[in-house]
């Protein structure tokens, strides 16, 4: 039985057949548009003055090679830079009077043509425009089987704006076999495919080994890919910076083919003397090779599905998530005998509950104040997308606005702590069931993150695993279960690492993970997610350091600081009324005494 689950969890991809015709794909024209571009328009950020002329310039280049050319023209709020107006460029390839187009599934080719606007963008993305206008002078005179579409995105150096924009409103919208964008074709690096999404689900593998097949024959050399362990990550965290993505999240497959790592070339030195011309070349010609291919058989190549991609091996999703919920069962198993033998000592888990709803209340507290802030202008907001890493907005902390969130949610621990620290000696059996109370919660946690997205326990496993063998270690010193406790952060640490690595952050990666999350771009049921474990991992902590005391009953309720401010106010309230009153009443018999005399 094992190796028949193996054998049906492994697969591999073939790639499409060679195109009949080989490609023949001009270095010369594309390196010449690409300069020209970059030249003539050297800042082409969002609504700026060049943005606009190079679009017109980009347009009138497509319908000289009688391409049919629509605008799609949106608004986005992009962070830090606020709404800006944007144009999409869709090109549809006249079709070949001798043969027609034999299919209604259009095959989309794809560059943007912004730029930070802090260098000339020669490769990021000149290159790729430039590869996108030598393909369209190309696939304006061939006899094609498909309708191909050339889509001149804008805001792809923000988060992909446009490519979202195309895939979620298009003319095509439906009918789409399959993506290829061209980003970033003459950088010094070696030539990578990227194929991830902006959900769980990554391209086409028959695509994707065809892209990687005809790389391979271009520059004779085995394209990249993100590794496998950093699939996972992006499986339990979907994330790309690259314009497939939106369009593999919808399931339609895409594929990126560039010389950028995890993030595009940095902006600075972009500049035409560092772009590599040959490097240009082979891409392109890499690209039409693959669009010849995709032509003569797009129809394969339908649907996304999850997997690992190991380079002529798959590892299917589904046997990761088998995985992953298997590793749930013991913890699962053991937090429900560990809540069977409590009850059978009658451990009380109200007060360890309530202790636990007050650490929740302050998380939840936090989580508001965040979106106040958010919501005030005081961290960032904007489009639900990727934030571009070389913009001030991912890397300039605002310092102020963190410190004032932080103050004000402090209030709310403040507000809370009276109740939660121990005033007396706590006894084994309520650190037991306070510990458990964190464990049911944490169950519950893992139930709900195992129906949304199996993959990210991935993040939640270590914490599961880790701190359900806190009270074996009571015996071990305080030092040990600190220790134990520590490894519980294993998971979110993992995602904060993969960030400031694959994508070159450094410590940036806190503060980029929490700008995605106010910019919308985490889903809120895992920000909710977050908070409930954020309040277990404090509950956790407190029973580990012996800091942890059950909500106390009324009687051993000591007056937390609103309810003994409120209480002093009152009492000075009191005080004044009564010296008030005597006065009164002290002029009120001076002036009877004056009318006795009288």
């Amino acid at each position: 039985m094992p190796v028949l689950v193996a054998a049906f969890s492994v697969g591999r991809p073939d790639p499409l057949p060679e195109p009949r015709l080989r490609p023949f794909f001009d270095q010369a024209t594309a390196v010449q548009f690409a300069r020209e571009l970059t030249t003539r328009f050297p800042d082409r950020s969002p609504g700026s003055e060049g943005a606009r002329e190079a679009a017109d310039w980009v347009e009138a280049a497509l319908r000289e090679y009688r391409f049919t050319v629509e605008r799609q023209s949106f608004s986005a709020d992009i962070p830090g830079r606020g709404t800006e107006e944007l144009v999409n460029l869709i090109a549809a390839a006249p079709s070949s009077a001798e043969t027609g187009v034999q299919s209604q599934r259009a095959i989309v080719v794809l560059a943007h043509r912004d730029n930070l606007g802090v260098s000339p963008g020669a490769d990021d993305n000149g290159s790729g425009t430039g590869a996108l206008l030598e393909l369209a002078r190309d696939l304006g005179n061939a006899s094609l089987a498909h309708p191909f579409v050339l889509v001149s995105t804008d805001g792809g150096a923000f988060g992909a704006l446009g490519a979202e924009r195309f895939a979620d409103s298009s003319p095509y919208e439906g009918r789409i076999a399959a993506v290829v964008n061209l980003d970033s074709l003459g950088g010094a690096a070696a030539a990578r495919v990227e194929f991830g999404g902006d959900t769980t689900r990554v391209s086409s593998p028959t695509l994707l080994a065809t892209a990687d097949s005809a790389v391979r024959r271009e520059t004779d050399a085995e394209p990249t890919h993100t590794r496998a362990a950093a699939q996972l990550v992006d499986l339990a965290f979907p994330f790309s910076l690259y314009e497939q993505a939106p369009f593999v999240s919808r399931g339609i497959p895409a594929v990126t083919i560039t010389t950028g790592q995890g993030r595009p070339r940095r902006a600075a030195g972009d500049t035409h003397a560092n772009l590599d011309e040959q490097q240009l070349g082979q891409l392109g010609r890499a690209a039409q090779a693959l669009l010849g291919s995709l032509d003569e058989a797009a129809e394969v190549t339908r649907g996304t599905q999850s997997y690992l991609y190991f380079g002529e091996r798959i590892l299917y999703g589904w046997t990761l998530q088998l995985l992953f919920v298997a590793a749930l069962i013991p913890f699962l198993a053991a937090t429900v005998d560990l809540f069977a033998r409590c009850r059978r000592r009658h451990i009380a888990l109200r007060p360890a509950l309530r202790s636990y709803l007050s650490r929740l209340g302050v998380w939840l507290w936090f989580g508001l104040m965040l979106a106040l802030f958010v919501a005030a202008g005081l961290l960032p907001s904007g489009a639900d997308r990727p934030i571009a890493p070389d913009t001030p907005t991912a890397s300039d902390w605002p310092a102020a606005a963190l410190a004032a969130l932080l103050a004000v949610s402090a209030l709310a621990w403040l507000v809370v702590r009276p109740r939660l620290a121990p005033t007396r000696s706590i006894a084994r059996q309520e650190e037991l069931g306070g510990h458990l109370a964190a464990m049911l919660v944490l169950a519950v946690i893992a139930l709900v993150l195992a129906a949304m997205n199996p993959y990210a326990l991935l993040f939640l496993l270590p914490s599961l695993h880790a701190w359900l063998w806190l009270p074996q270690m009571s015996d071990r010193g305080r030092a040990a279960q600190a220790a134990v406790y520590a490894v519980g952060f294993a998971g979110p640490a993992l995602l904060l690492v993969s960030f400031a690595l694959r994508y070159d952050l450094g410590l940036d990666a806190l503060w980029y993970v929490l700008a995605l999350t106010t910019v919308g771009y985490v889903p809120f049921a895992l920000v909710l997610v977050f908070l409930a474990w954020g309040a277990a991992a404090g509950q956790v902590g407190a029973v580990a350091l012996g800091r942890y005391a059950p909500y106390p009953e009324v009687a051993e309720r000591s007056r937390g600081p609103v309810r003994e401010a409120a209480r002093q106010v009152i009492l000075v309230w009191r005080r004044s009324r009564r010296r008030h009153l005597a006065a009164v009443d002290s002029e009120g018999e001076g002036a009877e005494a004056e009318s006795v005399e009288g």
